[in-house]
């Protein structure tokens, strides 16, 4: 079994998406993938894009991806790296791909001069959990995350 990982291109966009609906069927909200091949190419690998994609294979096959992005401390006054999605097919769980996928990253962190990497993940995501504490990451407890979508959103930008 030979794991190679490398940087997503356009012509990804189908795969991504696939991989993209298999994670939203994991984290029980398929129904809120709005995704399609046409919007990946243009917000991943479009012009003004300032997301990036890895994606893992096991002997040629896709078996996994990383969607991220360069984030901004301000107390570090530095840039971070802030990993949107990570997944794993379920059948290459286990293989390493996805601490593989979590050790490239933190390579390009450092090779960008980050202050930090960071993720989200589901307090229920208890395999995810372990993985990612067993190689060193720190939950943020005094953290709490906010979101403004739909009308919300629209409702402030207009207010």
């Amino acid at each position: 079994m030979v794991l190679t990982i490398r940087e997503g291109v356009r012509e990804d966009a189908a795969t991504l998406l696939g991989f993209i609906r298999e994670l939203a069927i994991y984290e029980k909200a398929e129904h809120e993938v709005a995704a399609t091949v046409e919007t990946i190419e243009a917000s991943i690998f479009g012009e003004r894009s300032v997301t990036r994609t890895l994606i893992c294979e096991q002997d040629g096959e896709p078996i996994g991806m990383a969607i991220w992005f360069f984030s901004y401390s301000t107390w570090q006054a530095k840039n971070g790296l802030y990993l949107e999605d990570l997944y794993v097919t379920p059948k290459a769980r286990g293989s390493g791909a996805g601490k593989a996928m979590l050790k490239k990253l933190a390579s390009l962190a450092l090779e960008n001069d980050c202050g930090r990497f960071e993720w989200s993940v589901l307090d229920w995501n208890e395999p995810a959990i372990r993985v990612y504490e067993a190689i060193g990451a720190e939950p943020m407890k005094e953290w709490v995350r906010c979101r403004l979508s739909g009308k919300a959103l629209e409702s402030l930008a207009e207010s």
